[in-house]
C-alpha cells in the first residue's frame, strides 16, 4: 500500500496501474470460462498497451452477454483512481473455432457505465459449438509507479490492476496471459518459470486476482542478481535510470540481510522464490513502494549513486518484505477479494500498513544496518509527526484506516482541511505498535511480544483456517481479532488500552512503554510560545502561510492559509528564522504583524500562547535496572 510505504511514503507518487476486468452475466449460475490476455507494446512511444480478453464460450453456456470491467482502485493503494479514463479504442469480434464453417458478425457492443462495457452476445453460439469473443482495447500508460503503469521507449512497467479488465462474475476462473515485448526487451516478474527465463512469454494464473498481483518489468537493460536464504531464491532486478556508482552489489548483501532478519521472525515463507524489482528512475519525482505476494516493486526518484538514495531503498525493502506475512497473506477480512466498483473500507490498515512500517524501521536495526541511535530518531519521527498534528485529536487508528480513499495518495479537485482533520495509518499504526510490543515485553517479562502476537495471527487466520474464498488460503481477521490475540499473549486484558488508544484518540502511554526497556521518553516544547503557523518552505525569501492550526492564536487572530507576513512585531519573518523571532517573547504577549492578503494589505495583533507543538527525545535511564537492558536487546536483536 510501500502502498503506500515508508519509502518517505508521504512522497510516493502514483505509478500508472491499468486493471482489465472482464465480465460475463450468465443465466442462472456462472460457469467457469476459459480467459486467455495478451498483452502487446508495438509502439512505445505511443504509451499505449494493446491488450486482448479472448474469451471461449462453451457450447452449453446460455451467455446473453458478456461485461468486461475496469477497476476503480488496485489493491495496495486504496484511492480511487478510475483506471478507465485511459481505456480507448473498444472493440470486440466473434471468432469461430478452427474447423468450423461460420461467419459470425461483430457484437454490438454498449458501455453501460464508467467502467463497464458489454458485448452483446445474442446469436452467438452456432451449431451447438464452442466460440469466441475477442474484446480489445488500449490503455494509455505514462505513470512509473508502484499504482499505474508506464510505457515509453526506454521500458514497459505494468501493474495489472489499472491494465487488465475482468470478466464480471468470472475474477475467480484460471487465466492465462501472453506478453509480445518489442525486439530485443526481455520480461521478468514474481511469477518466472526460471527454466524458461527470460524466454517466457506466456503464464497461468489461478485466478484474475493473482494475475494483476505480477507487476512486470520489460526492457532491455535491466540487471539482476540472486541469493538464497533458507532454500528459498531472491533475485534482486535493477532497472537503473542512472550511476550506480558501484553500489549494487552492497545494496544486494543489504537486503538479503533484511530478509535474513524476517525471516528469522517469520519462518520460512511459503513461496520458492522471490522478486525485488528496483528502479532508480532519476527523474527527480517517481517514487514508490508496492506489495505482492511473490515480488514487490520499488521505485525511487533518484540513481543510486545520489545521497540518500541507497538508504531510501533498503527503507522500502525492509517495509515491502514484511509484507509478505502482514497484509498479503495476514490480511483484514476486507482484503481480498475486492469490489472494483466501490472503495475499500477496513478498520484494519493501521496494523497491515502501520505495524509494517514498525517492523520495516525494528527490522533494519536487527539486520544491522542501523545502530539504535538511528531506531530512535526514526521512532521519534512518527511519533511527532502524530503528536504533533490537529487530526490526532480528531481521528482514531481506525477512523485513519477507514478514510484510506481519502489520504492514500487520493487526488483532489476541491480544497479539502483533511490536513488539520486527519492522520496517517502508517505513522499512527506505528507508534501503536512499538507501544503495544514493549508493554508485551514488560507484561510477561520478555516471554512474549509483539512478534509473537504476529506469528500466532499468521498461523491462525492463514496456515490453519478453512479458505474463505478462492482468492487465497485462510481467511481475514477483524480488528477484535487482533485485539483479542494481544490481549492473549500479553496474559492481560487489553480492552481498555484499544478503547482509549485505538478505537479512541488519547495519547499512547509512550512513558510507560519505553520504560520497560530501560528508556525514558522525554517531551519538551519546540517553540517557547504558540503561534500556530507553518510556512511554504518552497519560499525561503518569505513568510507564505502554508497551514493555519484550529484553535491556535493565529486562528483566533484571523490568519488564513495563503497569507505573507512581513513584519512580527516590527522583524522580517521568514521561515528560517521564526524560532529566533519567537524567542524574544512569553505567552500572553500581544504582537502586532504586518501581512500581505492578496492585493491587500493588512495588519493584525495576535496575542501569543503556551506551546502547542513539542519535540521528543528517547534516552537511556542511568539507572535502568539489568532486566530492563535484557529486555532492549532482545526487543533490538529479536530475541
Amino acid at each position: 500500500m510501500i502502498s503506500r510505504l515508508s519509502l518517505s511514503i508521504a512522497r510516493a507518487a502514483c505509478l500508472s496501474l491499468l486493471l482489465l476486468t472482464t465480465s460475463f452475466a450468465v443465466a442462472g449460475q456462472d460457469k467457469p470460462l476459459k480467459i486467455h490476455y495478451r498483452l502487446a507494446m508495438p509502439h512505445p512511444s505511443s504509451h499505449l498497451f494493446e491488450v486482448s480478453v479472448e474469451v471461449e464460450r462453451p457450447a452449453d453456456a446460455n451467455i446473453d452477454s458478456l461485461d468486461f470491467q475496469m477497476p476503480k482502485w488496485s489493491p495496495g493503494r486504496y484511492a480511487v483512481f478510475d483506471f478507465a479514463k485511459n481505456v480507448q479504442e473498444v472493440s470486440a469480434r466473434n471468432v469461430c473455432p478452427p474447423g468450423l464453417d461460420c461467419d459470425l458478425a461483430n457484437p454490438p457492443i454498449t458501455r453501460v457505465d464508467d467502467q463497464t462495457w458489454r458485448v452483446d452476445a445474442g446469436g452467438f453460439n452456432p451449431q451447438g459449438k464452442q466460440t469466441f469473443v475477442f474484446f480489445n482495447y488500449k490503455v494509455f500508460a505514462n505513470d512509473l509507479s508502484g499504482t499505474f503503469s508506464e510505457l515509453d521507449s526506454r521500458h514497459a512497467n505494468f501493474n495489472g490492476g489499472c491494465i487488465f479488465m475482468y470478466v464480471v462474475n468470472h475474477k475467480q476462473d484460471p487465466v492465462a496471459l501472453s506478453i509480445d515485448p518489442p525486439t530485443d526487451w526481455r520480461i521478468v516478474n514474481g511469477r518466472m518459470d526460471r527454466a524458461d527465463h527470460p524466454a517466457q512469454r506466456e503464464w497461468q494464473f489461478p485466478n484474475w486476482d493473482i494475475m494483476i498481483d505480477t507487476p512486470t518489468e520489460i526492457a532491455p537493460d535491466w540487471t539482476e542478481d540472486d541469493f538464497k536464504v533458507d532454500g528459498k531464491e531472491y533475485h534482486v532486478v535493477v532497472h537503473s535510470l542512472g550511476n550506480e556508482g558501484g553500489k549494487r552489489r552492497a545494496l544486494v548483501r543489504d537486503i538479503e540481510k533484511i530478509v535474513k532478519a524476517e525471516t528469522a521472525m517469520w519462518g520460512p515463507p511459503e513461496f520458492d522464490s522471490y522478486t525485488f524489482l528496483v528502479h532508480f528512475a532519476a527523474d527527480g519525482r517517481s517514487s514508490d513502494g508496492m506489495e505482492h505476494l511473490t515480488s514487490t516493486q520499488v521505485i525511487m526518484p533518484g540513481s543510486l549513486v545520489d545521497a540518500g538514495i541507497y538508504e531510501e531503498t533498503l527503507d522500502a525493502i525492509a517495509h515491502e518484505f514484511f509484507h509478505v506475512w502482514n497484509v498479503k497473506r495476514l490480511r483484514p477480512i476486507e482484503l481480498g477479494p475486492w469490489d472494483f466498483t466501490r472503495p475499500a473500507n477496513t478498520r484494519g490498515l493501521w496494523i497491515a500498513e502501520g505495524i509494517t512500517n514498525y517492523y520495516g524501521h525494528l527490522m533494519q536495526r536487527r539486520a544491522g544496518l542501523w545502530n539504535d541511535a538511528q531506531l530512535w530518531t526514526r521512532l521519534l519521527r512518527q511519533i511527532t509527526e502524530i503528536e504533533n498534528s490537529p487530526g490526532s485529536r480528531l481521528m482514531s487508528a481506525e477512523e485513519s484506516s477507514l478514510s484510506a480513499p481519502f489520504i492514500d495518495d487520493a487526488p483532489h479537485a476541491q480544497q479539502t482541511n483533511l490536513t488539520n482533520t486527519s492522520i496517517s495509518y502508517y505513522p499512527k499504526g506505528e507508534i501503536l505498535g512499538v507501544v503495544i510490543d514493549l508493554l508485551i515485553r514488560g507484561k510477561t517479562n520478555g516471554k512474549a511480544s509483539l512478534d509473537e502476537v504476529m506469528r500466532r495471527m499468521y498461523d491462525e487466520f492463514y496456515l490453519k483456517s478453512p479458505n474463505a474464498t478462492y482468492y487465497l488460503r485462510g481467511r481475514g481477521y477483524k480488528n477484535e481479532d487482533f485485539e483479542h490475540m494481544v490481549s492473549e499473549v500479553a496474559g492481560a486484558d487489553m480492552k481498555d488500552f484499544f478503547k482509549r488508544y485505538v478505537h479512541g484518540v488519547e495519547s499512547p502511554p509512550y512513558e510507560e512503554a519505553f520504560a520497560q526497556v530501560g528508556l525514558r521518553f522525554v517531551r519538551e516544547p519546540q517553540q517557547p510560545v504558540s503561534v500556530g503557523v507553518s510556512a511554504d518552505e518552497s519560499d525561503p525569501n518569505n513568510f507564505k502561510v502554508a497551514r493555519v492550526r484550529p484553535g491556535s492564536p493565529a486562528s483566533d487572530a484571523g490568519l488564513e492559509v495563503g497569507d505573507t507576513i512581513n513584519s512580527f512585531g516590527g522583524n522580517r519573518l521568514t521561515p528560517t528564522n521564526l524560532l529566533k523571532v519567537l524567542g524574544r517573547y512569553k505567552p500572553g504577549d500581544r504582537v502586532t504583524l504586518t501581512l500581505q492578503r492578496g492585493r491587500r494589505a493588512m495588519q493584525i495583533t495576535i496575542t501569543l500562547g503556551p506551546p502547542q507543538v513539542m519535540s521528543y527525545r528517547i534516552e537511556e535511564m542511568t539507572n535502568a535496572p539489568a532486566e530492563a537492558k535484557a529486555l532492549r536487546a532482545a526487543w533490538l536483536n529479536g530475541k
